[in-house]
């Protein structure tokens, strides 16, 4: 498969997601090819289709005063967060071009993370029956999606150099007992999105293209 690369930079959430929709439109009338964007997000809190409000560990109104939204949203999943130092890959993706498996998809999207993981030499793992890249029991990448007529979007968050403690705030993807992760962590020195971004378009190159 072939894909375009757009870097959006840091962009809030909901602006974000109305671009995705467009371009997922486009991806499905064959305007546009698949791409896959990269950002990082404002602080916010995103509540999929799976969300159950005791994940919420804090009334909304004190997310809103501590400068961080709370916004619904229809990729799969519970609660998750975003905010900066955070990696964002979003693979507006015509899995016609691939295979139309849902449970394929996801486990592509877990094999990019491990890879991108491995590169640093970090040991990265699926952990059955949660979606996403895990270091031992701890969860470095979330993965959330939508499909429309075979074309993605939503997708990956990877946390880099973002401030683990905001995680503290909710049960992250209503997984409880478990932790989360960071690149920075894992490696023991300050790793940056900017360092992550080449590492992630490789590892997407590799499971999709080669």
């Amino acid at each position: 498969m072939e894909f375009n690369v757009v870097d959006l930079g840091r962009m809030p959430y909901l602006p974000c997601v109305e671009l995705q929709k467009s371009l997922l439109e486009q991806v499905i009338e064959g305007s546009q090819p698949s791409t896959l964007l990269f950002v990082e997000h404002d602080p916010v809190l995103t509540l999929g289709a799976s969300f159950h409000e005791q994940n919420l560990l804090l009334p909304i109104a004190e997310y809103e005063r501590r400068g961080i939204e709370v916004i619904r949203t229809d990729r799969g999943g519970d609660v998750t967060f975003h905010g900066p130092g955070q990696l964002v890959m979003y693979p507006i993706f015509n899995l016609s071009e691939t295979e139309r498996d849902l449970h394929k998809w996801l486990r592509s999207l877990e094999e990019t993370m491990i890879v991108a993981l491995r590169s640093l030499g970090i040991e990265g793992r699926r952990f059955a029956p949660h979606t996403g890249a895990w270091v031992r029991d701890r969860k470095i990448a979330a993965i959330g999606i939508k499909i429309r007529k075979w074309v993605s979007m939503h997708g990956i968050s990877l946390n880099c150099d973002n401030d683990l403690g905001s995680f503290d705030l909710i049960v992250p993807c209503g997984i409880k007992g478990y932790g989360v992760t960071s690149l920075t962590r894992e490696l023991g020195r300050t790793f940056t999105i900017s360092e992550a971004k080449p590492v992630a378009l490789e590892a997407f190159r590799t499971v999709f293209v080669e």
